[in-house]
């Protein structure tokens, strides 16, 4: 014996009521109150409905919110799941669409045809007496930090007697309260107007009604990046609830989502425009490396910012203390520096000195145990939009040094790492850079920009090359020439003496290797040929089983556009000039960069570090939006 049907016409001006007999169903025309242009529309019931929706009498399905057309042999049928508890406890829901149809807010998509909205952590400082991140604080203080929040409108349309039986909540649940915070902006201008109504302690919050067409305005801000136990996703609900009897608990009629995905932490290749440039007055006299780095600087038409000896507290290696990257919306984009949990002399400059207006910080630090030298950010970049395989990475991909795989020595602390693997969109690629006594990749690799093929060029530290260069040139009769010429208190070294060292020959074999296989890694993981890398002649010599540069590591350069600053080498001079500088501007001016030779040699590289580790620099984002990207 089939279930008898009742029909029920819909109505989009009231609510229709009707007894449904437990075993029967209920046909619902929908047809007969469309809207005027209506070509779709959804159906939705609460949890004590079947719900289906048929097009073919032979096949009914269970709807779940679908958009359907509106066919005109479609037919939508109700039955009961048991009986009722309470009068009017069911509820079904009919929502027309016009042929554009609304953007559905419920899921979050990437690619350029996605969907979803975007939400900023507001982690920047925007007065200079607010003390913490703006997200500290459960208030909106100024129109700037206004702007950092992501806008939520909740319009309401309908009989303004509908409030006298329903009320609307908003609602989140407690692990997505811990990563916003939503505020109401009610009343004037003023921000004491701001009331902070969702997240963090505040679960629900019941709208005020209005005369059945009101507008509320929300301000929703981003309290966490995602990270390893956080997918960056948040649910906003809005529940239209019933409640027909002071004694009979409220029933759910409809519910709909916004969902927000956070903007994650970005960095920024050495190809992207430079802004400024960061670098500390040392105690030991660094005067030159200054003047030298300001004339690079004024060259490349960046502002220069340098950080005395009071903040720096004797610390001169600001690539270790942080990296710059930003984050991106829509509606606002600001750069975001990332505080390493290396806490030497700079440990306070980060918080104390960058974060400020528009300028956000993030830090991750682990609660128990050391931090190595493998966490210092000189072990921490990124390679240029790349393109592997059919696989496109239009943000690039994060570089980070590691041990060889299974051998249990130093690695970058797991809190970092799982930062920089939830941000998803530069997807990081583990190097093995613990064969090296510091254990920074920024010891062995750099990218530079260059006009032809990719876009830019990998250079890689290689003895195999410095040792060919010298024997060059001890063949052509320049055995005598030697390193180190005119530096005070350092011992000079012929090229016969230097290719007699059957130990240097041991230990460049070895480092060649670790290189070699992290070029290995690299190819394989960016897409590279050997086309697009330039091995730039370096010798390391190993104490202790782990390598140092024999000389000023040149890969170790800054990158300001096509304007290079190069660790100068003091290498053999032939001719009038050093046989190292001219090699290395033989293989990169023709890629249209400019080779400037900065002394470092007593200020840094004796201390076990160069140019790029006594610097840090802030550049342009990308042009590509990272929510175009497709993880």
């Amino acid at each position: 014996m089939t279930a008898r049907q009742r029909v029920v016409r819909v109505s989009t001006e009231q609510p229709n009521y009707i007894a449904c007999v437990l075993g029967t169903e209920i046909s619902i025309d929908i047809h007969g109150s469309i809207p005027k242009g209506a070509t779709s529309f959804d159906v939705r019931g609460t949890s004590g409905l079947r719900v289906y929706v048929i097009y073919n009498p032979n096949v009914a399905t269970a709807s779940e919110g679908t958009r359907w057309l509106l066919d005109s042999d479609v037919e939508v049928v109700v039955a009961l799941n048991g009986p009722s508890s309470a009068v009017n406890d069911n509820k079904v829901r009919v929502s027309y669409y016009g042929p554009t149809g609304d953007t559905l807010i419920t899921k979050w998509s990437w690619g350029p045809q996605g969907e979803g909205a975007v939400l900023l952590v507001n982690c920047d400082r925007d007065g200079p007496s607010f003390g913490d991140m703006d997200n500290a604080y459960p208030y909106v203080r100024s129109h700037t930090d206004l702007q950092d929040l992501s806008l939520l409108i909740l319009n309401t349309h309908g009989p303004a007697g509908v409030f006298d039986t329903h009320k609307l909540v908003l609602h989140i649940s407690l692990f997505d309260a811990a990563k916003v915070r939503v505020f109401h902006a009610r009343g004037d201008v003023s921000f004491s107007n701001y009331e902070h109504v969702l997240g963090v302690d505040k679960l629900s919050y019941t709208v005020g009604r209005t005369d059945g067409k009101g507008q509320h305005t929300f301000y929703v801000e981003g309290l966490a990046f995602p990270d390893a136990d956080f997918k960056g996703l948040v649910s906003l609900n809005a529940t239209l609830l019933e409640h027909s009897s002071q004694n009979s608990p409220a029933t759910p009629v409809f519910t709909d989502t916004v969902v927000f995905r956070v903007a994650p932490w970005i960095m920024t290749p050495n190809t992207l425009k430079p802004l400024e440039i960061f670098v500390c007055r040392g105690t030991n006299p660094n005067q030159t490396f200054l003047e030298a780095v300001k004339a690079l600087a004024q060259k490349a038409g960046c502002k220069l910012t340098i950080c005395p000896e009071i903040e720096n507290r004797g610390d001169r290696w600001i690539q270790d203390e942080m990296e710059f990257g930003y984050v991106e919306a829509p509606h606002k984009s600001f750069p975001v520096v990332f505080d390493s949990p290396r806490n030497r002399g700079l440990k306070k400059f980060p918080f104390k000195s960058i974060l400020g207006p528009d300028f956000g910080y993030v830090t991750r630090e682990p609660r128990y145990g050391r931090v190595s030298s493998l966490d210092s950010f000189g072990n921490l970049d990124i390679s240029p939009a790349v393109t592997v395989k059919g696989k496109e990475y239009p943000l690039g991909r994060i570089l980070i040094g590691s041990s060889f795989p299974g051998s249990g020595n130093r690695k970058m602390v797991k809190i970092v790492r799982d930062f920089l693997y939830a941000q998803r969109v530069q997807p990081p690629i583990e190097l093995y850079s613990d064969w090296l006594t510091v254990g920074h990749v920024d010891e062995f690799l750099t990218f530079v920009p260059a006009s032809n093929r990719k876009g830019f060029r990998l250079l890689l530290a290689s003895p195999a090359a410095c040792l060919k260069l010298f024997r060059e040139k001890q063949k052509e009769g320049f055995g005598n020439a030697a390193l180190f010429e005119g530096l005070r208190r350092v011992g000079r070294i012929t090229l016969d003496e230097l290719l007699a060292d059957r130990l240097l020959h041991r230990d460049s074999k070895y480092v060649q290797s670790c290189i070699d296989w992290n070029r290995s890694i690299l190819k394989r993981e960016l897409g590279l040929s050997e086309r697009d890398i330039v091995d730039i002649p370096q010798l390391f010599t190993l104490e202790d089983s782990t390598a140092t540069a024999l000389f000023p590591d040149m890969v170790n350069m800054l990158v300001l556009g096509k304007h290079l600053g190069i660790p100068k080498p003091f290498g053999p001079i032939i001719h009038g000039q050093c046989c190292l500088e001219e090699k290395v501007r033989s293989l990169l001016e023709p890629l249209g960069l400019n080779c400037t030779f900065i002394d470092d040699f007593f200020s840094y590289h004796i201390l076990s570090g160069e140019v790029h580790c006594g610097t840090n620099v802030l550049r342009e984002p990308f042009s590509f939006h990272w929510w175009d990207t497709t993880p």
